[in-house]
């Protein structure tokens, strides 16, 4: 994909690992194009770790924090890994491509921490059944195809019904959160409508040798919707505003899904590894909370380590933050302590050694209209 992106004019940097795109034009038209017609990102830094056997869905229930039980063949969702302890090991996503067959989409920089977190997990488990662990990283990329009319894009890229998982006459036919598998020249493609922008999408998974073709025919197949493609620094914006986690900034080693606004996605009628923590810190309440905000004036755009003050005390302190392309404001996630962490409580975040108003604002920030 490198030429292809150096193709296009794209600024890479260094993230991960790897070499990426940034962005090709500008990171607000790319935002832009997202959330009025089509963006086209490559995200082929995410990991990928496949999980098969008869065991498979008793050793992921045993590892993840949401029910994997509830997950048909052709579902997917979003869920987290844990340590004993009140922290977190990665957030991901995990599908269900078949009865005894998973996929598990994983953070580029915790790629490798993943992995033996994994196999250690597997060395403690206590699991009934053959269970099949493999990093398969090297040999998939990974395309998301993102806004309202990126289906209309994906319908001249994937027009043939699908072979596994959701079984739809093409990838269009899939509902939110649902995975099925298509072919692209002769090649399986698995194609979820998921994605991190707070938009309709799909994300491909697709083997490495027909990545290049992939990522062309959707260019040529969404000429006539206006799509762009899109790099990391759209991809940040918009997530922001979605209000999208992201590890290293809103999850990290110490800090857990409770604290972080994700109890939803954690399941405490099942025994996971970090059960017992997560479960006494939702009971006690966490010492700090995950908040949005928006700045409630014009000033420069707050970002993370920022420092996050209520009535004149410092409270806590920006995780992410950017202008909102949207939204027309500076905004952000920080952590706070609970006192301020109720939507239209009046803070200050400290730009440049100068405070500027801001307000605890309701999750999402952006919702994209129904």
């Amino acid at each position: 994909m490198y030429e292809a992106h150096v193709g296009l004019g794209a600024r890479l940097v260094e993230f991960g690992g790897w070499e990426m795109p940034v962005q090709y034009s500008s990171i607000v038209d790319e935002h832009r194009a997202v959330r009025t017609a089509a963006g086209l990102f490559d995200v082929s830094h995410m990991g990928k770790v496949f999980v098969s056997g008869s065991g498979a869905l008793s050793f992921l229930n045993q590892t993840l924090t949401n029910d994997v039980r509830k997950l048909a063949p052709g579902a997917g969702q979003y869920t987290l890994m844990c340590y004993e302890h009140v922290g977190t090991v990665d957030d991901l996503y995990l599908y269900r491509l078949a009865e005894e067959e998973y996929l598990l989409i994983i953070n580029a920089s915790r790629a490798e921490a993943d992995w033996d977190w994994l196999q250690q997990s597997y060395d403690r488990a206590a699991i009934e059944g053959a269970v099949l662990l493999r990093d398969a990283s090297p040999d998939y990329g990974i395309l998301a195809l993102q806004g309202p009319r990126a289906a209309e894009c994906l319908r001249e890229v994937l027009p043939g019904g699908a072979i596994q998982g959701t079984m739809v006459d093409d990838a269009t036919g899939l509902k939110k959160n649902q995975v099925g598998v298509f072919l692209f020249d002769g090649a399986p493609v698995i194609t979820a409508r998921t994605g991190y922008t707070g938009e309709d999408g799909f994300e491909m998974v697709a083997p490495a040798d027909v990545l290049v073709a992939l990522w062309q025919r959707c260019l040529v197949g969404g000429q006539r919707v206006k799509l762009q493609p899109a790099g990391l620094g759209a991809r940040d914006t918009l997530r922001t505003e979605a209000c999208y986690p992201l590890y290293g900034h809103e999850l990290d080693e110490k800090t857990s899904p409770i604290a972080a606004g994700l109890g939803f996605f954690v399941c405490f009628d099942k025994e996971f590894t970090g059960r017992a923590a997560l479960l006494k810190e939702k009971t006690e309440g966490p010492a700090r909370r995950c908040v949005a905000f928006k700045m409630t004036g014009r000033s420069a755009p707050p970002r993370p380590h920022y420092g996050i003050f209520a009535g004149g005390a410092r409270v806590g302190e920006v995780t992410s933050g950017t202008q909102s392309p949207t939204l027309g404001v500076g905004i952000g996630l920080g952590y706070v302590a609970p006192s301020a962490a109720a939507p239209g409580t009046a803070l200050e975040i400290e730009v440049r050694g100068q405070r500027w108003p801001a307000v605890v604002a309701a999750r999402p920030l952006y919702r994209r209209p129904a």
